[in-house]
């Protein structure tokens, strides 16, 4: 099912992939990202048998334009996807967040636990370090320099493209966020959970990974040699073998969504 929806007052874009009956999935995109973001997991989740929503967030690819990002707390994001999952009952679902999607699902199991069977999260930084300063600059060059890089944006996210790139930068440059840390609210998060990042990560540190599976008792990690930030999509043959060894334990096909 592919459809527009309307979510606390604006335009939602969703998609729903396989069996109604399986756990439910929901998978949250990085700052820049869409819905195309997870391609090699939809299907993948899908033949699996799982209940998988992917969509995209407020103001990015199909999803209504957005005057601002909510960065770095996500406030309205953490709203639109409790939305989501009372539209579609889902009681509980499994959080599977990159990146800006991992906060938002990190942030989503410390303060819902009783709605979260398993997070995966991905790429995902908790605080603000050095590192970061050249990666976030680097992707400014390549939106100001390189001509496919911004034909990407716009195939995705059409007319809003600079709009949805500009919020993404502005809020990780903002000097009032430069002291966010979610460190102190990761022990509230309760449920099974699996920490992934590429040990070559542009955007942020191994340690951020280390960091939250030290945090969430009994959380698994997994750094990967030789990924980047967009571990998902340039190893999908690391990835998603991974995923589904970890859904099998946590949310495991039998299960039917009480």
């Amino acid at each position: 099912m592919k459809q527009l929806v309307p979510v606390n007052g604006h335009q939602i874009y969703i998609e729903t992939h396989g069996l109604i009956q399986g756990p439910p999935v929901v998978l949250l995109h990085h700052g820049i990202g869409s819905i195309r973001s997870w391609k090699d997991q939809t299907p993948f989740l899908a033949e699996a048998g799982y209940c998988t929503l992917v969509y995209d967030r407020w103001g990015n690819g199909k999803s209504e334009a957005r005057p601002r990002l909510g960065m770095p707390y996500f406030e309205e994001d953490l709203a639109d996807l409790e939305c989501l999952l009372d539209r579609f009952h889902f009681q509980r679902a499994v959080l599977i967040g990159h990146s800006d999607g991992g906060k938002i699902a990190m942030y989503y199991a410390a303060r819902c636990p009783q709605r979260v069977i398993s997070l995966i999260v991905v790429a995902t930084h908790i605080y603000v370090e050095a590192k970061m300063v050249p990666g976030i600059q680097g992707v400014l060059k390549n939106f100001e320099d390189d001509q496919r890089f911004r034909e990407k944006l716009r195939r995705v996210h059409g007319e809003k493209a600079e709009a949805v790139f500009r919020g993404w930068y502005e809020g990780w440059t903002d000097p009032r966020n430069l002291n966010w840390d979610m460190r102190p609210i990761l022990r509230l998060i309760s449920c099974p959970t699996l920490v992934i990042q590429g040990l070559e990560d542009e955007h942020a540190s191994p340690q951020h990974a280390r960091d939250i599976a030290a945090a969430i008792s009994g959380a698994e990690l997994l750094l990967v040699p030789e990924a980047g930030h967009m571990l998902p999509q340039d190893f999908p043959e690391v990835f998603n073998p991974r995923m589904l060894d970890f859904l099998a334990l946590t949310a495991p096909v039998s299960q039917t969504n009480e």
